[in-house]
């Protein structure tokens, strides 16, 4: 990644010197198709409008291209080879208006950055999109990049003639011939908007169209076209009918919410293969993973996702396109109001009622996890350059910053909040924002100091636990119910919760688990005392955070605990329940409960939990203490149990249903035994059988990559099972499925296609580092332990960001899980204190990971066991 990075300071410097006009980019894709070998190349050429404060100054454009071919300055010519670098074109003796025209050979991608470029092996099209945040744009044509240099973009796209493609503007006319093979689409110019959110999305797509109409506050009717893509194959799957019906009730939500009518003509959404990240709310033309068209069965948490993802990229055309943030340090303000938006939408628009549930269960896992890293910061964060910005789209900015907004709304009420969203749109329409200019809109309608909240919640880092303490008298009433605050010795910040405590009971022996009480109280510095519940009679569980209000970290008392142990399946509320099992998994992350117990109420109580997204959550909690948490003595014994756990489960699952599923996936990641596999086998043959389970073909390879990483599926079975899928994502998951087989030479051969080589598309190097590390090999795996550090900044220094820290991430010696491992991450950060900061930051970051494994582990063993 040498010479494309950039500073703030110079985002900062160019961005008071110049204010550009229009663009108008003209991509040539007729070299996508055909013979050829890689890398293919096509021609991209960018004319800019834009004036200069400063006449007389020097900048620069941005521009990654294997060659440029032409450049022309206010009519002179200028040498590529003196100003292009191959990032940037130098612009010397500006005037103060000026018009630079750039002509290059850009490149298609690998690895999802820019324009990638796809080749379906099931029937050999080619399918081309682009994804560019937050700074690839200028892997396709010259430009400013970074985002408070808006201006309205003008595309146009030669292909060939039997294509569809798109950009963020409606198509301007019909598509004009160029010859028999090919042709032009032009494109209306756009609103104002960032680099980074224009696209471009080309190719024989399978596209359904519907419409969206609505009757605005002054009578004008404001008509939507719609648009939704998949590839060819995976067109008999398409529900495109589920995603219209989202994308309207998502409309109609947000219209009636912000009062501010959606400002970018029509509304495409593309679902793309090998596809880096969920979704990119480029306006007009969203890009989804391709993942989200189901080709078997799912379970509903699945469609629910995917509808919040919907949402939460429609809520980006107000916070985020419409309204854009100066400089990556505020990415907060589009990413975290999208993420609430995203599950506020959801639960008030659509079927998906529990959505509440899934954010407290998962969205703030993430949160919680991120902000215990090392690497944790502020939500509004200081992004020095591009390279801090890739890596700050963490679960600080999306989940803490929806969860800090969640509290922010019971904090100045619902009404206020949304007539600030109302102000801050009609206010900054098409321009670029800072904190400020958010806080000030929400001290307008809510009369509140929004300085103070700021400084707490938004300018420092860390999470809060909140810990009940109760005392009582004789006749067994709460004398005192304080809550106590804690927070950790790096980030000391205590901060004010309003948050509601719930108390619960049975009212007869085996009965539910019911809140009998409840107090709305304003958490503030070390012990806050719960007046209101004083007098209260003895509860068997106290849920500080009830109703999930603030983000914290739940703790509880030796009672509610113990209560927890025995009669978690007793809370008929999921909300209350979900949040406990939340507690529960960061009481085991933290060292404060065995990873065993905790296995031990997996095993208890998760076949009675009836929210299917809470199901998955908890049956993955308990795979990584399995993994990570459990001491290795015991881990095999461990893994039997819960194996013996899922199949139990499994037969006893309503048959058909999502349960049934997540318990056949969920026990197939455990098999560990003959009996396990041989039923595995006979589930794929058909010689065994459970009621209701239907094999369908994703659900085979789940089964066959449990059999292959245990040894029983070779390679010419795995060859087989791609016959009968010779899709994309059959060769996905057949990557996956070699390379998780428990041999030296299959794992020498994984190592060398992502380290050593740059063959592998960004899809299929993710698979491979996805089968590369199994739990079940360490031994097998540690000698590529050393090898990792050796690697390291030669990875860093040759790849594309995206695959470098796929690989980063992805091959870090995890399950090599003893101290040995640790003092060597330590060792490398030492001897490379100048490695890129954002390298360093995620090996910091898989240190802590491990670090905490082994006090996970140190707990465990500590245990007293029955």
């Amino acid at each position: 990644m040498p010479g494309e990075n950039l500073t703030r300071e110079e985002a900062r410097v160019r961005a008071r010197l110049l204010t550009v006009d229009a663009y108008d980019v003209a991509l040539d894709l007729r070299s996508a198709t055909g013979p050829g070998d890689e890398p293919r190349t096509f021609r991209s050429v960018a004319t800019i409008r834009f004036r200069c404060a400063e006449p007389g100054a020097t900048s620069f454009a941005d521009l990654v291209a294997p060659d440029v071919t032409a450049v022309t300055l206010n009519g002179r010519e200028l040498d590529p080879k003196e100003v292009f670098d191959g990032a940037r074109v130098e612009l010397a003796d500006l005037a103060a208006e000026n018009v630079l025209v750039v002509d290059a050979r850009c490149a298609y991608s690998r690895t999802g950055e820019g324009l990638h470029r796809f080749v379906d092996p099931e029937d050999g099209e080619v399918y081309l999109y682009t994804q560019y945040e937050p700074a690839d744009a200028r892997r396709v044509f010259a430009n400013f990049e970074q985002p408070d240099l808006k201006a309205p973009f003008t595309f146009s796209v030669t292909a060939p003639a039997g294509w569809t493609a798109l950009s963020n503007g409606a198509q301007d006319g019909e598509a004009e011939r160029v010859d028999d093979a090919s042709a032009t689409w032009r494109f209306v110019p756009t609103e104002p908007i960032s680099t980074y959110i224009t696209a471009v999305v080309a190719g024989p797509y399978h596209v359904v169209r519907d419409h969206y109409s609505r009757t605005l506050a002054d009578g004008t009717v404001l008509d939507v076209p719609l648009g939704a893509l998949c590839r060819k194959g995976l067109a008999p799957h398409f529900d495109a009918d589920e995603i219209f019906t989202v994308t309207k009730q998502g409309l109609d939500f947000f219209h009636d919410r912000f009062d501010y009518p959606y400002p970018f003509g029509k509304y495409d959404q593309a679902f793309v293969p090998e596809y880096n990240i969920g979704a990119m709310e480029n306006p007009g033309c969203v890009t989804f993973r391709e993942e989200f068209v189901f080709r078997g069965k799912v379970t509903q948490s699945a469609y629910e996702r995917r509808a919040n993802v919907i949402l939460h990229e429609m809520a980006h055309m107000w916070f985020g396109d419409l309204v854009t943030m100066e400089w990556w340090d505020d990415l907060w303000l589009k990413e975290s109001f999208a993420d609430f938006m995203g599950s506020f939408s959801l639960v008030e628009a659509t079927r998906f009622k529990n959505g509440w549930v899934t954010f407290a269960n998962q969205r703030k896992a993430w949160a919680y996890r991120a902000d215990q890293l090392p690497s944790t910061h502020p939500i509004t964060a200081d992004i020095h350059d591009l390279e801090d910005a890739k890596l700050n789209f963490d679960g600080i900015t999306y989940a803490k910053g929806a969860s800090v907004l969640k509290q922010l709304v019971a904090y100045v009420g619902r009404d206020a909040f949304l007539e600030g969203a109302r102000r801050y749109f009609k206010r900054h329409a098409y321009g670029n924002t800072r904190l400020a200019d958010l806080l000030q809109v929400l001290e307008e309608t809510s009369g509140r100091d929004m300085a103070a909240w700021s400084r707490s919640w938004l300018e420092t880092a860390g999470v809060n636990a909140l810990t009940p303490l109760a005392t009582y008298d004789s006749a067994g009433r709460i004398t005192e119910l304080a809550i106590l605050q804690e927070a950790a010795a790096g980030h000391p910040e205590l901060r004010p919760h309003r948050l509601a405590v719930g108390l619960y009971r049975r009212e007869e022996p085996g009965g539910p688990l019911l809140r009998y009480a409840r107090a709305e109280v304003d958490v503030t510095g070390p012990r806050t005392v719960v007046a209101e519940l004083t007098g209260a009679e003895r509860p068997e569980l106290i849920l500080v955070n009830d109703e999930d209000l603030t983000y914290c970290k739940i703790r509880f008392d030796e009672g509610s605990l113990a209560t927890l142990r025995e009669h978690l399946g007793d809370l008929t509320d999921p909300l209350a329940r979900a949040l406990c099992w939340s507690a529960l998994w960061n009481l085991t992350r933290d060292g404060l409960l065995p990873a065993r117990d905790y296995l031990e109420l997996v095993q208890r109580f998760a076949g009675a939990e009836t929210d299917i997204g809470v199901l998955q959550m908890v049956q993955t909690w308990a795979t990584g203490a399995l993994t990570h948490y459990v001491v290795p003595d015991h881990r095999e014994g461990a893994g039997r149990e819960l194996a013996y756990s899922a199949l139990r489960e499994l037969r006893l699952a309503e048959p058909g249903s999502g349960h049934q599923l997540a318990w056949a996936r969920f026990f197939a990641s455990h098999a560990c035994d003959d009996g396990d596999l041989r039923l595995l086998r006979g589930l794929l043959d058909d010689t065994a059988r459970i009621d209701g389970l239907d094999v369908d073909q994703e659900l085979r390879w789940t089964f066959l990559f449990a059999l292959a990483s245990q040894g029983a599926a070779d390679e010419s079975a795995l060859t087989a099972e791609l016959a009968r899928d010779n899709t994309a994502s059959g060769k996905r998951h057949q990557v996956r499925c070699l390379a998780s087989r428990p041999a030296a030479e299959v794992k020498e051969d994984a190592w060398r296609a992502v380290v050593d080589s740059d063959t592998l598309s960004n899809a299929l190097a993710e698979a491979t580092i996805a089968g590369f590390d199994q739990p079940g090999q360490r031994e097998l795996l540690a000698p590529f332990a050393p090898r990792y550090f050796e690697v390291l900044e030669r990875v860093w220094r040759d790849r594309s960001i995206e695959i470098a820290m796929a690989v980063v991430r992805g091959l870090f010696p995890a399950l090599q899980d003893r101290p040995e491992t640790l003092a060597a991450t330590d060792a490398w950060l030492a001897e490379h204190p100048d490695a890129a900061p954002a390298l360093r930051r995620l090996v910091l970051e898989a240190r802590d990971d491990l670090a905490r494994a082994l006090r996970a582990q140190e707990c465990d063993a500590n245990a007293v066991t029955a």
